[in-house]
């Protein structure tokens, strides 16, 4: 029996692909763009540069550029998932970082296979953007699970500012000075905007909007509404922190509940391309009999079109909203 390395070296290249992107990002912008801090990006920006008017701009900038290059052909694709990852490549950056990634991968196919020219083309260019797509996706699950983890302790921190006396500009200041990235930079925006002349509640609701998350979608509508018609902020803000505290929690256990269906349907979708896979490795001639049969190519179309119906049920039947 005679193993083909070809799948193995396919499956090398990407993981490349990925690590290579995130190499280029960390080498472009360094620990600047880090999570993982204490300080937050503002303040580290703030403490730089103290032009506090040209840090708004910069970090404005960086955060609507996704969604305002929407009409670049094949950026679509990544335009929302890239604003909520707040990534620090421009548009036209990634792009490059595309077409880099696909022509190393072109050249590493052309050294590890012997398959054509054209197919060595067009997984290329497959691996360069889908390497950039799946990178940029765990970016934005990361940084929007951060924020709700965020996010309860935030307007709790609010509250207490309010109950002793500040006013709600500078309990929005309060957070984006003692919480950390991802939350903190997205409130000193809004601090920011408010110090010169922008609405608070439209700040919010803006903020809203870019991120995606509903919690976030309360917190300006109660805001909006207390402006309007007044009353205890410190106890609507208290309330609210509450639900979003409970929400989040309820989310965690549905989660928890699922995690068993969610993986049995990856498996169950998974399983027939790993078995496709692993017959190729082991015997690459297991198909040439009925290759040249009249209904393989009907009965491979069939079965692409049953794995996709059954993905989309699988996460149909584990997609719980909370």
């Amino acid at each position: 029996m005679v193993i083909s390395p070809t799948p193995f070296i396919y499956i090398v290249i990407f993981v490349g692909v990925l690590l290579l992107v995130e190499g280029v990002y960390l080498v472009a912008f360094g620990k600047s763009i880090s999570l993982n801090k204490r300080v937050n990006r503002r303040l580290e920006m703030l403490d730089k540069n103290t032009n506090r008017e040209e840090v708004l701009d910069k970090l404005r900038k960086e955060m609507q550029q996704h969604m305002a290059a929407q009409q670049i052909p094949l950026y679509s694709l990544l335009a929302d998932k890239a604003q909520k990852a707040a990534i620090a490549f421009t548009p036209q950056q990634l792009l490059l970082v595309m077409a880099g990634l696909s022509l190393v991968s072109f050249f590493a196919l052309t050294i590890g296979v012997e398959t054509s020219a054209p197919i060595r083309a067009g997984l290329s260019i497959a691996m360069g953007v889908g390497g950039v797509y799946v990178w940029v996706a765990q970016k934005a699950k990361k940084r929007m699970s951060m924020i709700e983890e965020q996010l309860p302790d935030a307007v709790e921190l609010m509250v207490r500012s309010l109950r002793v006396g500040h006013p709600f500009s500078s309990a929005v200041q309060i957070v984006a000075r003692e919480v950390a990235d991802p939350l903190g930079s997205e409130f000193g925006i809004i601090s920011d905007e408010a110090a010169y002349g922008r609405d608070m509640g439209e700040a919010l609701k803006e903020m809203a909007e870019r991120i995606g998350l509903q919690d976030l979608r309360f917190l300006a509508v109660a805001v909006t509404i207390q402006q309007q018609s007044g009353g205890n902020l410190a106890e609507i803000l208290a309330g609210l922190a509450q639900v979003i505290r409970s929400r989040f929690r309820l989310f965690r256990r549905v989660k928890a509940i699922t995690a068993e269906a969610q993986w049995s349907g990856k498996f169950l979708s998974g399983f027939p391309i790993a078995a496709l896979i692993a017959i190729n490795v082991m015997d690459p001639h297991y198909y040439d009999e009925v290759m040249g049969h009249s209904l393989f190519i009907p009965a491979c179309i069939a079965v692409v079109v049953f794995l996709v119906i059954n993905l989309l049920v699988m996460r149909k039947l584990v997609d719980i909203k909370v």
